[in-house]
C-alpha cells in the first residue's frame, strides 16, 4: 500500500472495505435517557437512583421515574456513577505539530491549523470519560501561539468537526527554563535570563498599545489604516480582555511577577499551568482572581520543580483559587479521575471539590462553564458513566457521551478497534497499542519509525 497521511489511509481503506462501521459525524447531537445511576452534579449532593434526560444534545431533565419520549434510547446505569464530562485544561494530543520555536512571541500561529481529528488519543481520552480538552502550544516561547479547545466527536475526520463552538480565545505564554534555553545560553537572543522574559512581556504589550493608538489616530483622522499585524493583533486581544492566558509556570516568583505585569497593563484574565510553587503565594493568586491548572503529584523531574507538593490542589483551593488538575500527557490524560481523588488522599478535599477539579474548575479556566463541567438543565449532554464511585481506585468508565452521542462504549469497544475490516487484505486498528494503522502483511517495525503511518 502505498504511503498515506491516516485520514487519507482511513479514507482509502473505507473505499475497499467489505464491513464499514458507521460512526457518528460531528454534527449529531443524541437523544439518550440515563436511568437509575447515582449522578454527581457537581452542583450539590450525589443524586441516587437519579434520572438524566438528554434531548437534541442538551440536558433536558434530571430527576426520579422519568419517562423516555418517544424515539429516545433508555440506558440502564443502575449501580453505576454518572458524571459531567472530565475536561482537561492542558493537553496536547491531536496536534501535528506544537512548537513555533522560531521567535520569543509567536502569537500569530493557531494550533487550529495543527489539528489531527485521527489521532488515536481522542478515543484513548474518551475511554478515560474524557470530553473536552485544551490543546496547547508548547512552552519554546515567552508568548507562545493561540491554543484551541476541542469537544472529542471521535469519528470525524473533519478538524474542525472537533472544535468547541463559541469557546473563548486562549494563549500560550511561558515563564522559567523552557523559554529561556531556547532562545538564550549562547544564541544571542532574548531572553537569556529569567528577568529577560518579564521585559519581553513588557515590550510586546507597550508596542501593541502603540499599533492599536496608531490604528485609532488613523480612524479619527481619516486617514487609511496601518498594516494589519496578526501578532499585535492578537496581542491587542490580550489588553482587551478577549483573548485569556494560560501560562506554563512553575516557581513563585515568577508568577508574583506575571500578575505584577499583568496588573501594570490593566489585564484581569490569567490562569497558571502546572504552577507548582502556587502554593507557596496562594493568597496573592486569590486576591488577583487567577486560577491554577496543577499536576496532582508530578515533581522533581527537573530543578524548578523540587519545591513541590502533592498538596498543592488542596492548598489553593482552601485559598479560594480556582484550581484544575491537567495531564500534559497522553497517557496520564486517560485517568484524570485517579488523579482528581489523589486530592483526597493529600489534603482531604470532599467528593464535590475533587470532582471539580476535573468538570467544572477546567471549563471555568477556559470560559465555558455555561455549557459543560457540571450536570445541569440546559447544558451540553457531556456525560462520563462509571462502574463505580468516579474517585474509586477500582472505577472504570463505561460510557462517554460528546453532545449526546456515545462516542465511547465499553460493550462495543472491539468493534471500535476495527473501523474497516478486510480479512484477507488489511486491517485498521483504533484501540490497539500502535498509533494509527496495522495492516496484516506490513512491515511493523516500518510502521512504528512511521513510515507508514505517524504518533505524537
Amino acid at each position: 500500500m502505498k504511503r498515506l497521511f491516516p485520514a487519507l489511509l482511513f479514507l482509502a481503506l473505507s473505499a475497499s472495505a467489505q464491513t464499514p462501521l458507521e460512526l457518528p459525524p460531528a454534527s449529531e447531537r443524541g437523544d439518550v435517557l440515563l436511568r437509575g445511576g447515582t449522578v454527581h452534579t457537581v452542583v450539590g449532593d450525589a443524586l441516587e437512583n437519579t434520572d438524566v434526560l438528554v434531548r437534541d444534545g442538551r440536558i433536558e431533565r434530571i430527576g426520579t421515574g422519568l419517562e423516555a419520549p418517544r424515539g429516545v434510547t433508555v440506558v440502564d446505569v443502575t449501580g453505576r456513577h454518572v458524571t459531567p464530562g472530565i475536561i482537561d485544561a492542558h493537553s496536547h494530543i491531536a496536534l501535528s505539530s506544537v512548537n513555533e520555536a522560531s521567535n520569543p512571541i509567536v502569537a500569530e500561529v493557531q494550533m487550529r491549523d495543527a489539528v489531527d481529528p485521527s489521532d488515536i488519543g481522542i478515543y484513548r481520552a474518551l475511554a478515560g470519560g474524557v470530553t473536552s480538552i485544551h490543546v496547547m502550544h508548547g512552552s519554546a516561547n515567552p508568548v507562545g501561539g493561540e491554543n484551541e479547545t476541542l469537544k472529542l466527536r471521535w469519528g470525524t475526520l473533519d478538524p474542525d468537526g472537533l472544535l468547541f463552538e463559541d469557546a473563548p480565545r486562549t494563549i500560550k505564554f511561558a515563564l522559567g527554563e523552557n523559554p529561556t534555553r531556547v532562545h538564550g545560553r549562547g544564541r544571542g537572543v532574548r531572553p537569556s535570563t529569567r528577568m529577560g522574559i518579564e521585559q519581553v512581556y513588557r515590550e510586546a504589550f507597550t508596542e501593541a498599545l502603540e499599533y492599536r493608538a496608531a490604528q485609532t489616530d488613523a480612524l479619527e483622522a481619516g486617514d487609511p489604516l496601518p498594516p494589519i499585524d496578526r501578532r499585535m493583533e492578537t496581542l491587542v486581544g490580550i489588553l482587551e480582555g478577549d483573548v485569556l492566558v494560560h501560562c506554563h509556570s512553575y516557581r513563585a516568583d515568577e508568577i508574583l511577577m506575571l500578575m505584577e505585569v499583568f496588573q501594570d497593563f490593566g489585564i484581569e484574565r490569567l490562569t497558571f499551568q502546572h504552577a507548582n510553587e502556587a502554593f507557596k503565594v496562594a493568597p496573592e493568586l486569590a486576591a488577583f482572581g487567577a486560577g491554577a491548572s496543577v499536576f496532582s503529584d508530578w515533581a522533581n523531574y527537573k530543578f524548578e520543580v523540587y519545591y513541590s507538593t502533592a498538596h498543592n490542589a488542596a492548598i489553593l483551593t482552601r485559598n479560594g483559587v480556582r484550581t484544575s488538575i491537567n495531564s500534559d500527557d497522553a497517557g496520564l490524560l486517560r485517568y484524570l479521575y485517579h488523579e482528581a481523588a489523589k486530592t483526597q488522599r493529600y489534603g482531604g478535599l470532599d467528593d464535590r471539590d475533587a470532582l471539580a477539579t476535573v468538570t467544572i474548575n477546567p471549563a471555568h479556566q477556559l470560559g465555558i462553564d455555561d455549557r459543560v463541567g457540571t450536570l445541569e438543565v440546559g447544558k451540553d449532554a457531556d456525560i462520563a458513566v462509571f462502574s463505580d464511585h468516579p474517585l474509586s481506585i477500582y472505577t472504570r468508565v463505561d460510557m462517554t457521551f460528546v453532545d449526546g452521542v456515545a462516542r465511547f462504549d465499553r460493550m462495543r469497544d472491539g468493534d471500535d478497534q476495527r473501523l474497516f475490516v478486510d480479512p484477507e487484505e488489511e486491517i485498521v486498528m483504533l484501540g490497539g497499542d500502535h498509533s494509527h494503522s496495522c495492516m496484516l502483511g506490513t512491515d511493523l517495525d516500518a510502521l512504528m519509525l512511521g513510515e507508514l503511518s505517524h504518533s505524537h
